[in-house]
């Protein structure tokens, strides 16, 4: 194993009071927890030859983006870690950055009401959908020798 690709992502959208306890841990699991358990094994893997890890954020990290509570909470923990993890295994050769996706037509966003992705396309520089070659350009450069000397970064798309 040379890179990973850490895409683990589910989001619900409820105000907080509202929100079940079983769709907290149902986010985490999936969002933080199973980034880190791919982080960590692939890691012991790369230690003795060196790697890319990309982890997925959002940019509802940073937006503080109303009914988003818990999904960017998991991706706030996710961004934490990577910022860990690349102190952690810079020795080792490993680089851990992070990508913060503005949104991008998927299944994931195909439920989310067209206000609230207006909303934050709004907040957003570039007033846009984000486009698979948006994001596949910034991994394309996390994962190349141009990013040698980069680690612990997230970079966000759209601009905010």
């Amino acid at each position: 194993i040379d890179i990973l690709i850490n895409n683990a992502g589910i989001a619900s959208l409820n105000h907080s009071i509202l929100t079940p306890g079983s769709t907290v841990k149902k986010v985490f699991e999936t969002n933080f927890f199973g980034s880190f358990f791919f982080a960590r094994e692939c890691a012991k893997v790369m230690k003795n030859h060196g790697g890319r890890i990309v982890n997925f954020s959002t940019v509802a990290v940073p937006m503080n983006l109303d009914g988003e509570m818990i999904y960017a909470s998991s991706k706030s923990a996710v961004e934490k870690m990577t910022k860990i993890m690349a102190k952690e295994l810079a020795s080792f050769n490993i680089t851990v950055n992070a990508v913060g996706p503005s949104p991008i037509y998927t299944d994931l966003i195909k439920v989310v009401p067209k206000d609230k992705i207006q909303e934050l396309l709004d907040k957003q520089a570039i007033h846009r959908l984000g486009t698979f070659e948006d994001l596949e350009n910034v991994i394309d450069f996390f994962i190349s020798d141009k990013s040698n000397f980069i680690t612990g970064q997230i970079i966000y798309l759209g601009g905010l």
